[in-house]
């Protein structure tokens, strides 16, 4: 019989190509890691929660256009050890898509390879023009994003119930081709200029022969001062840390990011291949805090409704009596969980700045749908509050 690899270290040496692979293509990605590594030494690591898994550390983004496509995306991220946890609607803040996070939901498989990807799924009946719906769902259907030896491999490794070293090596190679970026548009010119004039979001997702990974996104623990650093480097920093404002006990999950790049793309043209650009790429960062309860998680939003937070105590001991986060014991008393998620405001501010000129906030008929979201992932996704709440009761 052969030995199979765990799906953690599986993980992680997937997590460790694709940041290889964007380092190469965005080299700006580069300078962020340097920055937050700089960034993370000069602070104390007793400020941070699991504060040694720093180093290793990332989420990216990715956008699918159909539901085939998140569902053969959900079957290799669980040859990961990844599962879908969570369901955020992006629709109320203008962008046409839905969305879930892949991670692990163990605390031993976050403790071995704490790798995330926020994916997301285009919402083609958010699109109101019926003959631009049409145009995206034409091309979309032409278009395979996956190489055929993953899914060759991917049933195999179903099959088997797992991957050797050499079928290891292989499968990540293959996978790692999904996410790589093209030079050549997969459509006109013409049908770029339509999909990015309704959507600049649909023009991205439709547009390009894969779901080109756009973001990779390093942990820091003190993101003013990244922030800053950035700046210094020359990295166009967002003007804005979205989430939560800075505190002495941080809460759930703050972000900010360089401006995404301009980059050359072909499209075909009257036959012949014209010169354009596409902005789709950034650099991002983030700093994680406390997870909260459903209680903490209404006061927050709450505050953030009221734009106080104010009403929020900032200290661990009245978190815990209140009931506002969860807990877990330690030698010394109890420490907050980490935040392993994401939150749709914040997701939607970071991509609304990063779809270049037109990324403001679109008008769209926004409601969640969850059910069709869980239809097309092929399963339910996982309660994050119970996940905690699991976490928190196995640790006391």
């Amino acid at each position: 019989m052969k030995n199979h690899i765990s799906k953690s270290a599986l993980r992680q040496r997937f997590s460790d190509a694709l940041s290889t692979l964007y380092r190469e293509e965005v080299p700006a990605y580069g300078t962020l890691l340097e920055i937050v590594a700089e960034v993370n030494e000069s602070v104390d690591p007793d400020q941070a929660v699991d504060a040694a898994r720093l180093g290793q550390e990332r989420h990216g983004a990715i956008r699918v256009g159909t539901a085939k496509d998140l569902s053969i995306i959900a079957r290799v991220f669980n040859q990961l050890g990844m599962e879908p946890v969570g369901y955020y609607d992006l629709s109320v803040a203008g962008l046409p898509i839905h969305s879930t996070a892949f991670r692990p939901v163990t605390t031993e498989g976050l403790e071995k390879s704490p790798f995330r990807m926020f994916t997301s799924l285009l919402r083609p009946e958010l699109i109101d023009d019926e003959g631009l719906r049409k145009k995206a769902e034409a091309a979309l259907s032409e278009r395979n994003i996956f190489a055929p030896e993953l899914l060759t491999q991917l049933e195999k490794i179903e099959s088997n119930g797992g991957l050797d070293e050499d079928e290891a090596e292989a499968f990540i190679l293959s996978f790692l081709k999904t996410f790589q970026w093209h030079e050549k548009a997969q459509v006109t010119w013409e049908a770029y200029k339509g999909f990015k004039e309704h959507h600049p979001l649909l023009a991205d997702i439709v547009s390009f022969q894969g779901p080109h990974i756009n973001h990779l996104t390093p942990r820091t623990l003190d993101i003013d001062l990244a922030q800053e650093r950035m700046r210094e480097r020359g990295l166009e920093a967002k003007d804005v840390i979205e989430g939560p404002p800075k505190r002495k006990c941080p809460i759930l999950l703050r972000q900010t990011a360089f401006k995404a790049l301009s980059e050359d793309i072909l499209f075909e043209d009257s036959g012949e291949w014209k010169e354009g650009s596409h902005t789709a790429r950034f650099g991002e960062i983030e700093q994680r805090g406390a997870a909260l309860t459903p209680k903490g998680r209404e006061l927050y939003d709450q505050c953030l409704a009221n734009k106080d937070f104010s009403d929020f105590p900032d200290d661990w001991d009245l978190m815990r009596e209140q009931g506002l986060a969860y807990f877990r014991k330690t030698k010394t008393g109890f420490a907050a969980l980490t935040y392993e998620d994401f939150l749709p405001v914040s997701a939607a501010g970071i991509f609304r700045s990063n779809l270049g000129e037109d990324g403001e906030a679109h008008a769209l008929k926004a409601t969640a749908n969850q059910e069709a979201f869980e239809a097309a992932l092929g399963r339910p996704v996982h309660d994050m509050f119970a996940l905690y709440s699991d976490q928190a009761k196995k640790n006391q």
